[in-house]
């Protein structure tokens, strides 16, 4: 069926992540998943060209407001054409079925040399799952463990391809997505070009949040 194989005993395309260990991967294993290949290219040509009227109207940021991203413009989108209600069906089963993703997704434009920064999406904005299709420019995404910094994630985004989020990687890891000077998934150097994002979450629990689920991080002295 449509989107099978994401909830939390999936695994992820192998050649897509890096880990600092074996015993990380293992741990984050069904908690930190991508998978290449999610949308087909005429589909991802179909939501570009959903969101891209929304997303012009708006101007590039050089900061967000909580510090979090630079280089940016973001909009809210319900996706009403073919492509998009068909990947709201598909990233569903990555949701528990009692806490299932809004039907607006947050759709984050990023200027090749803009950046993510390290944060943990705050968890008075978003619930316990995050899925995220990337369009347009490959990028690396970087998880860093809270606790231990010394134990990293790092999953390869090609264009077409879906992360997912959950578990331990949800709130006990930062994620950022690598600048261009520092956008390598081992030894493989990954251009970074203009990346859209269309990033599906679930409200926390008995709230109504506010549009930006996005929380500066602040690593410890």
């Amino acid at each position: 069926s449509p989107g099978a194989g994401l909830g939390p005993e999936a695994e992820a395309d192998p050649a897509l992540l890096r880990a600092s260990s074996p015993e990380l991967a293992r741990r984050l294993r069904g908690q930190a998943l991508v998978r290449g290949g999610f949308v087909s290219e005429g589909e991802a040509a179909e939501l570009l060209r959903e969101v891209e009227p929304g997303l012009g109207r708006g101007r590039y940021q050089s900061d967000h407001w909580d510090r979090a991203i630079t280089g940016y413009r973001e909009t809210e989108r319900g996706l009403r054409g073919g492509a998009g209600r068909a990947l709201l069906l598909r990233v569903t089963p990555a949701f528990p079925p009692r806490r299932p993703p809004r039907p607006s997704a947050h759709v984050l434009d990023l200027l090749p040399g803009g950046r993510v920064g390290p944060h943990v999406d705050s968890v008075k904005f978003c619930g316990c799952t995050i899925a995220g299709l990337s369009l347009l420019s490959p990028s690396v995404l970087r998880l860093r463990s809270l606790r231990d910094p010394q134990d990293w994630l790092e999953l390869l985004l090609e264009p077409g391809s879906l992360y997912v989020l959950r578990g331990a990687a949800r709130y006990e890891f930062t994620h950022e997505i690598l600048p261009d000077e520092e956008s390598f998934f081992g030894g493989l150097r990954v251009p970074r070009g203009r990346r859209v994002a269309l990033i599906f979450r679930n409200d926390p629990p008995g709230e109504n949040p506010p549009k930006s689920p996005l929380e500066p991080f602040t690593p410890a002295p």
